[in-house]
């Protein structure tokens, strides 16, 4: 008897209007009967949350590295990958949180969880969390567990919470809408702060420096032309990207993602999964 293929079941969702400013979408998937293996987290410009809907997802700072299992876990930013050792089935949510969100869902700002993995019900609190992972388990279809996150999410929304301060949040957005084409010098002037004074308050905001952040914001959107139906050549991505060269983009490649592009690109691993047009 032949054996069953490798299957792939997945869903984007935009959340309700309340979450909206906190979440930019949901990604609901299930893979399986693949071969187990080594999934590599990449850096991105969204801080990650991920509640499994089955086994626990398993995740390492690098391969071989020590293993922590969550029921429920949010990444922050990064400028390294993370190891998520799988069986070959995996199912769960994905919600990509914006940085700017972070304190109005989290409670803390996107700083506090930069470079770092953490467990969801130390932050979103033990019963909510526990609760989205549940009630999403017994629902029969993605828009009704997208559902589950609307209301749930809904009610954590803290309303209360400081805002970043406008100048951070206009270097955020300009490192975002240039795709990290944009030097420190005239993002430091842009906002009328020093280059000094605009890294700190950056960094204390989000983790890391605006120079990193322009970095993962490039980087990410060069995963993306890659992921893409119609792949360009490394030399045209790195063009399209704001690299120098495509040694440039190699060099970024092998720090934020431990390998060089055409090695990530040969590696296999899970099948990418077409979610429709990148929002903005």
């Amino acid at each position: 008897m032949a054996a069953t293929p490798p299957t792939v079941d997945a869903a984007a969702g935009l959340p309700a209007p309340a979450v909206r400013p906190y979440v930019r979408r949901y990604l609901g998937y299930r893979y399986l009967g693949f071969p187990p293996g080594i999934h590599v987290g990449l850096p991105s410009a969204w801080l990650t949350v991920v509640i499994s809907l089955d086994e626990p997802t398993r995740v390492g700072r690098a391969p071989g590295a020590p293993v922590t299992a969550y029921e429920a876990l949010a990444g922050g930013l990064d400028t390294r990958p993370v190891a998520i050792a799988h069986h070959g089935d995996q199912y769960g949510v994905q919600l990509e949180l914006s940085p700017l969100g972070c304190r109005g869902l989290l409670g803390l700002p996107a700083a506090g969880l930069a470079r770092t993995v953490a467990d969801l019900s130390d932050l979103l609190g033990p019963l909510p969390a526990r609760e989205l992972a549940e009630r999403m388990a017994e629902s029969n279809s993605w828009a009704s567990r997208f559902a589950v996150l609307d209301e749930v999410l809904g009610r954590a929304v803290r309303g209360e919470a400081p805002a970043p301060a406008a100048e951070v949040e206009r270097a955020w957005r300009r490192v975002r809408a240039t795709g990290g084409a944009v030097g420190i010098a005239a993002l430091a002037a842009d906002v009328g702060w020093s280059r000094r004074h605009l890294t700190s308050r950056f960094a204390a905001e989000f983790g890391l420096t605006p120079k990193d952040a322009a970095r993962v914001v490039r980087f990410e959107r060069a995963k993306r032309l890659l992921s893409g139906p119609v792949r360009p050549t490394l030399t045209e991505t790195a063009v399209a990207c704001g690299y120098y060269d495509q040694a440039h983009l190699a060099r970024d490649w092998r720090e934020l993602a431990g390998m060089p592009p055409s090695a990530w690109l040969a590696a296999g691993d899970l099948p990418p999964v077409e979610f429709g047009p990148e929002a903005a």
